[in-house]
């Protein structure tokens, strides 16, 4: 306990903060910071315990709303946090009536806190005529901002003025002047753009290196996510109106009483990343929006010309038709790549059900059915298969073979498919004898080779005999007695 009254803890309720604030501050920055609500006592701890932490705040070109919206956080600890326990040892708007003793100040600290120390930069840094724009204890404002940021543990440039040189840069402007970037070009930096920056998130980004010893993280343009990863328009109150179709058409019009959308009156919320609708100004009382004015973009670079002018819409993405938003334009875009998907699709089925179709047609697939489901064995086609196929008609080939046997003489070059076997057994003896050899009953004498006499050369042999009763009559008996007698 002794270690957490010597923190920041112990200053706070010695200037009359409870530690119910206390803790009621870290569940808001922890909020603010977009972490889980399990981290608030890691964040309370590690604030209570953390020693002050000293701040040199360096104001440049600017109006100075970001020192005065510091100055009225009306959160009962964040001008407390920042302005009396970090310890803001240097601040020009507080200590310009010290003059050279300012000044000095400001060496001592930087030489007392090597890398320890916080450097906030506010307004923008001119650069043109070697920056005589802009000087304190007779040096260019630029050079200041080098020397203090190159010692510094993290800095944060505060306000849009910081962030790219705000208004000072406008349409060119006459002073050269740049944001903190330009000027400082180191990972430690962050940049809080805003007309003026809002009070909560500095106090968070210092709570965030406090918590986890490292600065947030950032866009690419230094911003961190936490405040400027989202865009307004998805967090504002008056979204509903439109998406209804809802809006102010005139300042004061029923309208505009009833709360509905500022699109038409210029706001920028569309285009614009910030967390101004869930942190707010004024301890979270309102924003600009809430109070009935339109949202100008004041995070976006260069937004005095980018959103200009403040009471009117951006100018159309179409040029020939100026009524055309851009939420019109990207729903037609996107309406039309349905469109087409749709199509691709549809052309892609039809194309595949043609295929399918040709090659039903075609001459390869029709042979392929053939060969799944043959007809059968017919006399112009053999095939090794016939056998099996033939089946169905098996009579026909067995009262050829018997017919065959009683007349041996008449087919002695055709063997029987029936018996391929006895081809094999036999193969020097002459064709026609293993159709004599393999029937029972015949006579001895045909058993004898006679080289006189040749097979008809008309007659085809065949695997399978399909020659009907009516062919076997039409053989000449005189062959069979001429083939009788010689032998």
């Amino acid at each position: 306990m002794d270690r957490l009254d010597e923190g920041l803890l112990a200053g706070l309720m010695a200037r009359g903060v409870s530690r119910r604030s206390f803790l009621k501050l870290c569940v808001t920055m922890t909020g603010v910071l977009a972490l889980p609500a399990a981290y608030a006592p890691r964040v309370a701890a590690a604030v209570a315990a953390a020693p002050r932490m000293p701040v040199i705040w360096l104001r440049g070109q600017g109006c100075g709303g970001d020192t005065e919206a510091l100055l009225r956080g009306a959160n009962p600890t964040t001008a407390e946090l920042l302005l009396d326990l970090l310890s803001v040892d240097y601040h020009d708007a507080f200590m310009m009536s010290s003059g050279t003793a300012a000044v000095a100040t400001q060496a001592e600290v930087r030489a007392r806190y090597p890398n320890g120390y916080f450097a906030i930069v506010e307004g923008a840094i001119p650069t043109a005529e070697d920056g005589a724009f802009l000087t304190i204890g007779g040096r260019p404002f630029g050079d200041i901002v080098r020397e203090v940021c190159a010692g510094a543990v993290g800095t944060i440039a505060v306000g849009s003025c910081a962030f790219d040189g705000g208004l000072a840069s406008a349409n060119g402007g006459s002073t050269g002047a740049v944001g903190v970037g330009r000027i400082v070009s180191d990972a430690r930096l962050v940049t809080l753009p805003g007309c003026p920056v809002n009070a909560e998130n500095l106090t968070a980004t210092i709570l965030h290196y406090l918590t986890f010893q490292a600065m947030p993280a950032t866009d690419g343009r230094g911003r961190p996510l936490f405040a400027y990863g989202g865009l307004i328009h998805n967090q504002c109150g008056r979204r509903s109106h439109f998406e209804f179709g809802e809006f102010v058409q005139a300042w004061g019009d029923e309208g505009a009483q009833k709360g509905w959308c500022l699109y038409k009156m210029g706001c920028k919320g569309p285009e614009t990343f910030a967390n101004c609708p869930t942190v707010r100004y004024a301890s979270g009382t309102s924003w600009p929006v809430k109070a009935g004015a339109a949202c100008i973009g004041c995070t976006t670079p260069g937004f005095w010309d980018a959103m200009s002018p403040f009471s009117g819409r951006l100018p159309s993405p179409i040029p020939f038709a100026p009524d055309v938003s851009a939420d019109q334009v990207g729903q037609v875009l996107v309406g039309g790549v349905g469109v087409l998907v749709a199509a691709h699709g549809t052309a892609s089925f039809a194309r595949s059900k043609l295929a399918r179709i040709r090659a039903r047609s075609s001459p390869a697939e029709t042979a392929r059915l053939s060969v799944a489901v043959p007809a059968g064995p017919t006399a112009t086609e053999p095939s090794p298969a016939a056998p099996e196929a033939a089946g169905p008609v098996e009579s026909t080939p067995t009262a050829t073979a018997a017919e065959r046997a009683a007349e041996p003489s008449v087919v002695p070059a055709e063997p029987s498919a029936a018996e391929p076997t006895a081809t094999a057994v036999e193969p020097s003896v002459v064709p026609a004898e293993p159709v004599a050899a393999t029937q029972p009953g015949e006579p001895a004498e045909a058993a004898d080779p006679v080289p006189t006499v040749e097979p008809s050369p008309t007659v085809e042999p065949s695997p399978t005999d399909d020659r009907t009763p009516t062919d076997d009559a039409a053989v000449d008996p005189a062959a069979d007695t001429t083939a009788t007698d010689g032998r």
